[in-house]
């Protein structure tokens, strides 16, 4: 099976699993008031990977921002759009979306860059450098350690789930590469193994 087919398929079937319709996860509200800081209310927000809603585009819509959601799971669309109808949510393949130059203040990108292909994702973060405006903020959680691989029975559940991600010191490149200048770096344990959270901006004067 095609391995977004795998990611779309296990979203779809534990997408109330996965997160409740009312969750605060602890981290979330602290990422999110650290970007509430960085960008002023009323700004504009892309949610890749955005799932259900919850909390990021729920807490982001309720104080005010503008926030577009896009995911491939269309259960977690339809969860986000029942759940957060103040937001816009796109059913679709976030490495074949589309947007225009500076269209975002912020990209956030949190646990769905590591259910991308290996090989799509420095393109994706190229166009995500394009889509911030001058000044704005990319907030991604990635991998800290190279793994691709199939997890049967996720989440206890009869669905199989796949990720794919680089290591830390790759991603700092990549994010490097597309033009933004990485001003936060650090490692979010999860069971045995962690995540690599990365703040980036992209430059006042960097040309289109």
């Amino acid at each position: 099976m095609d391995p977004k087919d795998i990611v779309r398929r296990g979203y779809d079937a534990l997408s109330y699993r996965y997160r409740g319709d009312a969750e605060a996860p602890a981290q979330y509200a602290t990422w999110l008031a650290q970007l509430q800081k960085r960008v002023a209310g009323g700004g504009a927000v892309l949610d890749l990977g955005c799932g259900c809603g919850v909390p990021l585009a729920r807490d982001l819509a309720a104080s005010g921002y503008q926030v577009t959601g896009v995911d491939l799971s269309a259960v977690q669309i339809e969860r986000a759009r029942q759940l957060v109808p103040a937001a816009s949510f796109l059913h679709a393949d976030a490495t074949q979306v589309r947007f225009p130059p500076s269209a975002f203040d912020a990209v956030v990108s949190l646990y769905a860059l590591i259910h991308m292909p290996l090989d799509e994702q420095p393109a994706l973060l190229g166009r995500i450098g394009r889509w911030l405006r001058p000044g704005g903020w990319l907030l991604a959680t990635t991998g800290d350690r190279a793994w691709t691989g199939t997890e049967d029975g996720w989440l206890g559940g009869e669905a199989s789930m796949w990720w794919s991600h680089a290591d830390a010191a790759t991603y700092r490149a990549w994010i490097e590469q597309a033009g933004l200048a990485v001003v936060g770096q650090e490692v979010v344990p999860e069971g045995d193994g962690a995540h690599a959270l990365f703040w980036a901006r992209r430059p006042l004067d960097r040309p289109q």
